[in-house]
C-alpha cells in the first residue's frame, strides 16, 4: 500500500492535517499491510517507521512529474498494489484512490485564482474516472461530489476527519497570559484561523466586527497565510500571519468565540479544534459545517455581517449561552478521531486488497 506523503509535516493547513492524521490512525490500527510513504522530502520527526512503516525520499525538481510519473511508476516497482493520493490521479498509478475533499471549485469559481480553478475542473473528473475509490470527507462532499463530478458516483466512500493531536485545551488563565506575551492580545477577542482566500469569507467576519457596539472591548484575531483577494482589517481585526502549531491551541483556549464564516468547506476541522479546547462557535451554513458541527454551534445562515455582529454580541454576553455551546462543543469533538478515519479509510483499502 502506497501513499503520497508529500504534505505530512508541510504548511498546508486541512491537507497537511489530513494526511498527518491519516498516517498516525493507520499506525493505530492492527494490521499486517505495510504501508509505503513516498514524498519528495526527508520523513518529518513523529512520523511512524519501521517495519510496517517506510519513508521513501524520492527527489525531483518537476513537481508534476513526480505525481504523474515518477511517484506511481516508483510504488509500482516496489510491488505496492494501490496508491492513495489526491484529487490529481496519474494513469500509471498500480491501483488508484483519490481523495476529493470537495469540489467548492465547481460550486463557487469564482472563490479561485483562475489557474487553479482549471487545473481542479480538468483533473479531478479525471482523477475520479481513473479511481478504484474515491474518499471524501463529509456525506456533504460525498453529495456533492456525486452531483457535480459524475465519474465518481458509486464508488465514493466518506471518511470523516477528526481534530488535530496536537490540539489541546490550556486552562484559560494559562492561555491567556501565553497569548498576552506571544501577540500583544490583552483584551477579549473572538478567533478565526485560515488562509485567508475569498472562499474562507473573512470579509463577513472582519465586517461583523466593525458593526459591534462601541462600549463592547473585543478584537477579532486572524490567524493563517496572507492568501488572495484581502480586504482592509477594520478597526478591530489583528492578522498574526501563520501561527505555529504549538500556539494555536493558547489561542483558541483563551477566545470568546470561534468564528467560522466560510463560504463552502467539506469538512471544517478548525471546528473541531475550537470544541476540543473549549471555544463556543459560530459558523456559516457554508457546506459540510452543519454537519460537522452536529449542532454543537451557533449555525448562522445569513450572510449578512449584521445578523453576524448581533449573533457575536448576543453570546460575548451570555456567559450561559457561551457555557452550554462549549460544552456541547466538548462533547461534539468526542465523536471523532484519527483512529477512526484510519479504521474507515482502510476499510476502503481492503476492498481492493482482498
Amino acid at each position: 500500500m502506497a501513499l503520497d506523503a508529500r504534505l505530512i509535516g508541510s504548511r498546508s493547513t486541512g491537507d497537511a492535517t489530513y494526511w498527518t492524521g491519516l498516517v498516525h490512525g493507520l499506525a493505530a490500527l492492527e494490521t499486517q499491510t505495510r504501508f509505503l510513504l513516498y514524498s519528495n522530502a526527508p520523513r518529518p520527526p513523529g512520523i511512524p517507521e519501521g517495519a510496517t512503516f517506510q519513508w521513501i525520499t524520492l527527489p525531483t525538481k518537476s513537481q508534476r512529474w513526480w505525481s504523474w510519473v515518477a511517484a506511481p511508476l516508483a510504488a509500482r516497482r516496489a510491488g505496492a498494489r494501490l496508491w492513495h493520493t489526491q484529487y490529481a490521479l496519474s494513469p500509471l498509478a498500480c491501483g488508484g484512490i483519490t481523495t476529493i475533499h470537495d469540489v467548492s471549485f465547481l460550486i463557487g469559481p469564482e472563490w479561485f485564482r483562475t489557474k487553479d480553478r482549471l487545473l481542479l475542473q480538468l483533473s479531478t473528473p479525471a482523477a475520479a474516472r481513473r479511481a478504484l475509490a474515491v474518499i471524501t470527507v463529509s456525506e456533504t462532499s460525498r453529495s456533492e461530489i456525486e452531483r457535480l463530478v459524475p465519474t465518481a458516483r458509486g464508488k465514493t466512500y466518506v471518511t470523516p476527519l477528526a481534530c488535530p493531536p496536537w490540539i489541546t485545551r490550556m486552562a484559560v488563565n494559562e492561555a491567556r497570559s501565553v497569548v498576552r506575551d506571544r501577540f500583544g492580545l490583552s483584551e477579549p477577542y473572538v478567533l478565526t484561523v485560515s488562509t485567508r482566500w475569498p472562499r474562507k469569507n473573512m470579509e463577513l467576519a472582519i465586517q461583523a466586527m466593525e458593526r459591534i457596539p462601541e462600549d463592547i472591548s473585543l478584537r477579532l484575531a486572524l490567524t493563517g497565510k496572507a492568501g488572495w483577494g484581502d480586504q482592509s482589517l477594520g478597526r478591530r481585526a489583528t492578522a498574526l500571519g501563520y501561527v505555529e502549531q504549538d500556539m494555536l491551541s493558547a489561542l483558541y483556549s483563551a477566545a470568546t468565540l470561534y468564528l467560522a464564516p466560510s463560504r463552502h468547506e467539506g469538512f471544517g476541522i478548525p471546528l473541531l479544534e475550537a470544541f476540543t479546547c473549549g471555544c463556543p462557535v459560530i459558523c456559516s451554513a457554508g457546506g459540510a459545517l452543519p454537519e460537522t458541527a452536529g449542532g454543537a454551534a451557533r449555525l448562522e445562515r445569513s450572510w449578512d455581517p449584521a445578523a453576524w455582529a448581533d449573533a457575536i454580541t448576543e453570546l460575548s454576553g451570555d456567559s450561559s449561552k457561551l457555557g452550554a455551546l462549549r460544552e456541547r462543543g466538548l462533547l461534539r469533538a468526542r465523536d471523532f478521531s484519527w483512529t477512526r478515519t484510519a479504521q474507515a479509510t482502510f476499510d476502503v483499502y481492503q476492498r481492493f486488497l482482498t
